[in-house]
């Protein structure tokens, strides 16, 4: 896997609108080394769920989405979901700590 950790510092400008002849919204990140990376709506849609569970909810501390190809969804939704797990919350935590520290990330953990 090709880690790479992606701080505001990192970024030189993020653009986010609905492209001219398009319906749904992008999100573009161009980084300072001139990365641009795009983004669907639904996928920051996904991010954004999965995030707010994670920020608002009393007990939950982490949770997974991976990839779903759904048969059955409603109107307008992508094919393509990213759809939350069973996975303990720990296990979760385990594995992002593991990919910060093999990125090299400089972040400090709290004891």
């Amino acid at each position: 896997m090709n880690v790479k950790y992606i701080k505001n510092e990192d970024i030189e400008r993020v653009l986010i609108g609905v492209p001219s002849g398009h319906k749904h919204l992008r999100v573009i990140l161009i980084l300072k080394n001139e990365t641009c990376l795009v983004f669907s709506e639904a996928t920051i849609a996904n991010i954004l769920r999965g995030f707010v569970l994670v920020k608002t909810h009393p007990v939950i501390s982490a949770i997974e989405l991976k990839r779903a190809k759904l048969e059955k969804r409603k109107h307008g939704f992508a094919e393509h979901q990213l759809i939350e797990i069973e996975k303990e919350s720990r296990k979760i935590e385990d594995e992002i700590a593991s990919i910060l520290y093999d990125s090299g990330s400089t972040t400090t953990a709290v004891p």
